[in-house]
């Protein structure tokens, strides 16, 4: 193929017109900035969401039916602590708040609910305001306070507001929670979790909300999907003032040590900073959302940008050394690595798409917001930065431009350049016994991460309960925010949940008023499930048949007419379904009901209790089953169910995208070096070092106990893209140098000059991307440990073991080790189909 006329092409540019070719990425530059103005940012669990039955359920339930823990909507929950919630100030205290909250028309207060309001009608029936239930209480006795408790001591719609230490004996209970519903257009359910961040209309209410309660005194804490979505929002701000600027020093440091020069460090930084800023205008422009993985694309952009710069002027510099011109010396670095940047890039650029194979949303947006970054980081480094180059050197000709060292890394003779002989030095003596050591070494941490684990929770967009004391002793504006979300989730599975361990609901779409209904209802439960908790054969659960028995239990009305209505016996109706629900609905027992059954009577939900010691996927499986029971239109869902069928998702997605990523940069690689150097067979070699890496990139998450999860769901096929960099520039340099010389000089010179840029680029990288250890996200901190791995496995991968595998490729193809490649015939054919090898000697055609 001929590509050297667009090289020629590009190099005429870069070197006769560096000027225009400054002005012109400077432009697009400024077109880009504009787009920042319009980034948006997404956080939570709800974007991974998006489209998955078990959570469209949910939303369904969260709509239709009335929750005390509804998170979604317009749902803010009263968190009420003390020693005892149930004596009379502590009633009076969450009682004054629902008022008060009810009385600022800026709240948009529908109604409030709480156990203080149900001791308060039992004290009183027509106590139907809340300053009407405040009176009733002011006016009881302590007596009477205890005695309206303890009625309500089996009505699921009060003891599912009070903390499990609650005692009907002593009417005492540690903590309850009120809710409060608000008119909030598109305030939008919570489905899996929380969902967008930022300040939302809930967010802004549910913070006033806390400044009203406040007032009122007492512990009472507002809490609710705005107060967690605000945090999941904040979270990124915090990571990203504590991450960058670790990041920036880190990369500074290792940039002088890289390139030794002021005018070379301002320029190789400036041009990170313009693809950083590409890409985000990118991100405004064509309103793809910020998420938390996003805080991932910044410093895998420097990876690369880091990368390409060293390479770019390191390459320069040997040029000069050698004694060219400042035209002739960019003119044949540009030419050698243009190709390299292209190869790097396009392989890059497979493995960053290979992630729009996930059903994930978030997933997908990563992998292409990556990929059209490393794109731009290829035009910025492979053309704006050798014309800025070319510019400030014939500057510095003219004027005082203070230019320091100039010595490429791993020069000969240096102590850098002899450190990275060792691959050298092996390939020479046992290249074939090296590389199966390696293979076989590679296979045995592939195996042994066979069962990496897969996890997602809600936990991993929010940061920890208590911030380590070194980032809170951070000056303004790189403090953390005080966060308190977690704490509170905790509080809510510790106070709230009960001992089975957590639920599972089943959400059921059918006409509420056939017959049969209810009877189908009470028979899915039986022999139920081992994860599900059962006494006598009868799975432990909530629904309106559970509403119905209760309520007949409390009225004797109620309970004949249930009796009337029942053929079998077994306290459930049969028949006049209809007319049961309008009793229900026309009781106290009304509300209780709603959370069961839709106002049209189309749906209900049934909550299984499930057992402590389940895991998500047995929950789930057996909730499924459970489904199955029903006559069609059913779906097992909840958080857990959600929460797994996002994991089961994230699974999928990491071998799928490895599966793509590998095959396709295979692909490429072979296609690539057949079109432009006529040896299809390098691109198989390329890749060895790559396979190394990834195996030995998973096996490391086994070791560390380091879950696939929405972060790290990326990074075998980002190992794949980020790695094959190292690789590329080793065997292109390679090719490149062993035209014009034998097998070991010409990998020694690689080795020397590109493993000297390859050296700089690890260092600055590996620490530019390992800090984001110190994100307050914990997974953000795993992926950034794992990926500063995977750049320090392809490193060592392609300087220690590509060389022996070279010099095998070499044997095979090339016959001669001490004749260099320019003198051999490498068209397809001959050398790559199994022919005979033609090398010259002396101008005449000799058989190999």
């Amino acid at each position: 193929m001929d590509y050297q006329r667009f090289i020629d092409w590009t190099d005429e540019r870069i070197v006769e017109s560096s000027g225009k070719v400054i002005i012109a990425f400077l432009l697009v530059t400024s077109m880009f900035a504009v787009g920042l103005g319009n980034v948006s940012t997404e956080a939570g669990t709800q974007q991974f969401a998006a489209d998955i039955p078990a959570n469209n359920a949910l939303e369904d339930i969260n709509q239709e039916f009335g929750s005390s823990f509804s998170e979604g909507g317009g749902s803010t929950q009263l968190i009420q602590r003390g020693d005892n919630v149930l004596a009379r100030e502590q009633l009076l205290n969450m009682l004054r708040a629902q008022e008060r909250l009810q009385e600022k028309e800026d709240l948009r207060v529908e109604s409030t609910s709480s156990a203080a309001s149900l001791v308060a009608r039992t004290i009183d029936p027509s106590a139907t305001t809340l300053e009407a239930q405040i009176r009733a209480v002011e006016g009881a006795t302590r007596t009477e306070i205890r005695s309206a408790v303890r009625t309500n001591a089996d009505n699921p719609g009060f003891t599912g507001t009070v903390s499990n230490d609650f005692n009907a004996k002593s009417a005492s209970a540690s903590a309850t929670i009120g809710v409060v519903s608000h008119n909030v257009p598109d305030a939008g359910g919570s489905g899996g979790g929380a969902g967008q961040s930022g300040s939302s209309p809930l967010t802004d209410i549910q913070q006033r909300s806390q400044r009203v309660v406040d007032t009122v005194g007492g512990d009472i804490t507002v809490f609710g999907s705005g107060i967690i979505s605000a945090e999941f929002g904040s979270v990124i701000t915090d990571s990203l003032l504590i991450v960058t600027p670790a990041a920036v020093i880190f990369i500074i440091f290792f940039l002088v040590v890289a390139y030794r020069d002021l005018m070379d460090l301002l320029l190789g930084s400036f041009a990170l900073l313009m693809a950083i800023i590409w890409t985000f205008g990118f991100l405004g422009i064509a309103g793809i959302p910020f998420s938390q993985m996003m805080i991932a694309v910044p410093p895998l952009l420097l990876a690369v940008g880091i990368d390409f710069g060293i390479h770019a002027i390191n390459r320069y510099r040997e040029d000069r050394a050698d004694g060219l011109g400042i035209e002739e010396a960019m003119t044949k670095a540009t030419d050698q690595l243009l190709v390299a940047f292209f190869i790097v890039t396009g392989t890059t650029v497979i493995g960053f798409l290979s992630n729009l194979a996930s059903d994930l949303a978030p997933i997908q947006d990563f992998g292409v917001v990556a990929a059209v970054g490393i794109i731009f980081t290829f035009l910025i480094f492979g053309v704006f930065l050798p014309a800025a180059k070319v510019w400030l050197d014939r500057r510095a000709e003219k004027y005082p431009i203070p230019v320091f060292s100039q010595s490429p890394l791993g020069a000969e003779g240096s102590r850098l350049g002899e450190v990275l002989r060792g691959g050298v030095v092996i390939s020479k003596y046992a290249p074939a016994l090296f590389l199966v050591l390696a293979l076989v070494a590679s296979a045995g941490a592939g195996y042994y991460a066979t069962d990496i684990d897969t996890s997602f929770t809600q936990e991993d967009f929010l940061p920890p309960e208590e911030v380590p004391a070194f980032l809170q002793s951070l000056p303004e504006p790189f403090a953390p925010s005080e966060y308190t979300v977690v704490g509170q989730l905790n509080f809510l599975e510790d106070k709230f949940e009960t001992t089975q361990g957590g639920s599972v609901t089943i959400y059921y779409e059918t006409r509420m008023e056939r017959d049969t209904v209810l009877e189908e209802i009470h028979r899915a439960g039986q022999d139920p499930p081992e994860s599900f908790v059962s006494e006598n054969r009868q799975a432990d659960a909530q629904s309106i048949v559970t509403v119905v028995q209760s309520q007949a239990e409390r009225d004797p009305e109620f309970r004949r007419l249930v009796a009337r209505n029942d053929i079998d016996g077994n306290g459930i109706p049969d028949d006049n379904l209809g007319e049961i629900y309008d009793y229900l609905l026309n009781s106290p027992a009304e509300d209780q009901a709603l959370n069961y059954l839709s106002e049209d009577r189309r749906s209900t939900r049934v909550v299984y209790s499930v057992t402590a010691d389940a895991s998500q996927s047995e929950v789930t499986n057996d909730g499924r089953m459970v489904a199955d029971r029903f006559r069609g239109g059913a779906v097992a869902t909840g958080g857990t169910v959600v929460f797994q069928a996002i994991s089961d998702l994230i699974f999928e997605s990491a071998l799928t995208s490895l599966a793509i990523a590998l095959g396709a940069t295979v692909v490429f690689l072979v296609l690539i070096y057949w079109l432009l150097e006529g040896l299809p067979s390098l691109g198989v070699v390329n890749t060895v070092p790559i396979a190394i890496a990834v195996a030995f990139v998973a096996g490391t998450m086994k070791y560390l106990g380091i879950s696939f999860n929405a972060f790290t769901a990326t990074i075998l096929s980002l190992t794949i893209g980020l790695g094959i960099d190292y690789s590329v520039h080793v065997v292109h340099r390679f090719v490149d140098e062993r035209r014009e010389h034998d097998l070991f000089t010409a990998l020694d010179r690689t080795v020397r000059g590109t493993g000297g840029a390859l050296a700089g680029s690890m260092l600055t990288t590996t620490f530019g991307i390992g800090v984001l250890v110190l994100a307050l996200l914990s997974v953000l901190g795993q992926f950034g440990v794992l990926t500063a791995l995977s750049i320090v496995y392809s490193f060592l991968a392609s300087l220690v073991v590509l060389p022996s595998a070279l010099v095998i490729w070499d044997r095979l193809v090339n016959g001669d080790p001490d004749v260099p490649m320019g003198d051999v015939d490498t068209s397809p054919g001959p050398s790559e189909a199994g022919g005979q090898t033609v090398v010259t000697d002396g101008g005449e055609p000799t058989d190999e």
